[in-house]
């Protein structure tokens, strides 16, 4: 046993260090975006349920990038303050599964197929959401929601932005360092305990769980037309109970990607970040309990969906990528490479924010770039 622990603690330190560089690259590119586009405009121009909303709603999601609970809190602000049930969902599905720091550790763990295969999917979740809610639009429990959104919400925060008329004098503004700095400390602190359970759950299931039995669990081995839906059913059921979303559960696709579950299986698995069972509580206390269920059931129809569908067109252009049996071995592999480099130059960036941001400590009277989460809740991407 503890041999085997100590193979988990070597495990989850490898998978920490294949990512590092590149988390710490996604959250200075979202603290960049935070620091440079307002909230307040996308407040404004989501109020229908059209076209056009959906994909502005869409954009705005994946410039927000945000984790999964703050996430939902920005999506009921939007919701209470006056935009469309679907462009709601929509900048929810956009700002946990179109963010540039997951598509990045996604290239660095996983190859780019699945940062291409995430992206793209994150369209499909869109697109598949909003159907399946316009064909079973729920106005009664939209109004009950509405309604209880007002009753149980509080103050909301608003973001700061860097002052400048054009994109050029924001950048050159000096306290756009400051800004990306307080935004990465923040991205941090709400993220940095699902990241760890992440990489620790993985290290510990890598280790402890003989491939044989995912072999069994998903039917490796089965005809494609058995495993592929197969999967995409299984890949969220195992999200649901692992209480790890977005980023955290990257480490333990990479896992069960080793183990011969099918590209759509993972893929369902890393769409699942927002139907987790903390955040169906969420759901329940923001909307409640009806439309919590409504929302989960949605969501849930819509992962599996897009997880078969991206794993077949991805098949018919040959770009599913082969199985990596061996990615224990390799994640435990330490070289002077470039990760290693890379690292280095990443970690003394990562060094400076932190510095820049202990001198200049973030006000939360009046900057909060994401709402928090409901208390209680554990901060989750």
């Amino acid at each position: 046993m503890i041999h085997a622990l100590g193979q988990s603690l070597l495990l989850t330190v490898g998978m920490l260090w294949q990512v590092a560089w590149s988390l710490i690259l996604g959250f200075v590119l979202s603290g960049l975006v935070q620091a440079l586009v307002s909230k307040e405009r996308m407040q404004a121009q989501l109020g229908r349920n059209g076209v056009r909303e959906i994909s502005l709603a869409t954009a705005y999601g994946a410039a927000s990038s945000s984790c999964s609970y703050a996430a939902a809190a920005m999506s009921k602000t939007l919701f209470k303050k006056g935009a469309g049930f679907i462009p709601s969902l929509a900048f929810l599905f956009a700002s946990t599964n179109l963010v540039l720091e997951l598509g990045i550790v996604l290239f660095a763990l996983m190859g780019w197929q699945f940062t291409l295969a995430q992206w793209i999917g994150g369209l499909v979740l869109v697109t598949i959401m909003s159907v399946l809610v316009k064909l079973t639009y729920p106005k009664q429990l939209v109004e009950e929601a509405r309604r209880h959104v007002d009753e149980t919400s509080g103050h909301e925060h608003g973001d700061n932005v860097v002052e400048g008329k054009t994109l050029w004098e924001k950048l050159r503004n000096p306290e756009l360092r400051v800004l990306v700095a307080q935004n990465v400390s923040m991205d941090w602190s709400m993220l940095r305990n699902d990241l760890l359970i992440g990489f620790v759950l993985a290290g510990l299931i890598g280790t402890l769980v003989p491939a044989g039995a995912w072999k069994a669990l998903f039917l490796t081995g089965a005809p494609a037309w058995i495993q592929v839906p197969a999967n995409a059913l299984a890949g969220p059921l195992i999200a649901i109970f692992s209480f790890v979303c977005s980023i955290g559960n990257v480490p333990l696709a990479a896992i069960l990607w080793g183990t011969g579950i099918s590209f759509g299986g993972v893929l369902s698995f890393l769409y699942a970040d927002l139907i987790v069972l903390p955040l169906l509580d969420v759901y329940r206390k923001y909307y409640g309990l009806k439309m919590a269920i409504y929302i989960g059931v949605v969501f849930f129809v819509t992962m599996v969906a897009t997880g078969i569908l991206v794993d077949v067109l991805f098949g018919i252009f040959h770009a599913v990528p082969v199985h990596n049996p061996n990615v224990r071995v390799d994640l435990t592999m330490f070289r002077l490479d470039y990760t290693f480099y890379l690292n280095v130059i990443f970690g003394a960036l990562a060094l400076y924010l932190w510095n820049v941001n202990r001198a200049n400590p973030m006000d939360h009277g009046c900057h909060h770039a994401h709402e928090p989460g409901p208390a209680g809740a554990h901060d989750h991407r």
